[in-house]
């Protein structure tokens, strides 16, 4: 199997800038429940690997959906993704990987193959903040999802929010008991 690289000709990107930045270390939250799940995650890495390098993935949780909950259960992981993309040039591979892999907007928080989402985006200099109709870093929900936070722990615990200034580690601890998160043991 063989991806490419988005590149500023496809339709979301041709409408950002096209410098290249310093190096980014970009967390991505990664879910599946339509289909196989686990090969949906799997196929998502391998693509999100086109556009830098991958420096680690955590393990698959299944998790019970929120806010639309008449749904089968998720498939999530967390990426750490080392990336000289732009912001907006990554969220185009994004949403191009998405749409290459079959996702279909039918229904707001809906059932489907991949979602990806950029969680917190690290420069030399400390975490970015970007706040635009098009992108919002860091994700403006992350914080109040186990799904997001307990995969993401595992890979970066240490890694501070930008605007609420706590660890992954300490927003996770801080979650109030709910949602159900559980390590994914392959069948």
């Amino acid at each position: 199997m063989q991806f490419h690289r988005v590149h500023s000709q496809d339709t979301f990107a041709s409408t950002v800038e096209t410098k290249r930045t310093m190096p980014n270390l970009a967390y991505l939250s990664l879910g599946s429940n339509v289909g196989n799940r686990e090969a949906n995650l799997r196929e998502a890495v391998a693509r999100l690997g086109t556009q830098g390098g991958i420096v680690s993935v955590s393990s698959f949780y299944e998790t019970e959906p929120v806010d639309f909950t008449d749904q089968a259960w998720f498939l999530n992981c967390a990426v750490a993704l080392d990336t000289t993309d732009t912001p907006e040039q990554l969220m185009a591979a994004i949403l191009y990987i998405e749409k290459d892999m079959g996702r279909q907007r039918i229904q707001r928080k809906g059932p489907r193959n991949i979602d990806i989402d950029i969680l917190l985006l690290e420069k030399t200099t400390g975490g970015e903040i970007l706040d635009s109709p098009a992108l919002t870093i860091p994700h403006p929900a992350m914080h109040q999802r186990r799904f997001v936070l307990q995969p993401l722990a595992e890979i970066a615990p240490a890694v501070e929010h930008p605007v609420l200034k706590k660890t992954i580690q300490a927003l996770l601890d801080g979650l109030p008991a709910g949602q159900a998160v559980r390590k994914y043991q392959a069948s």
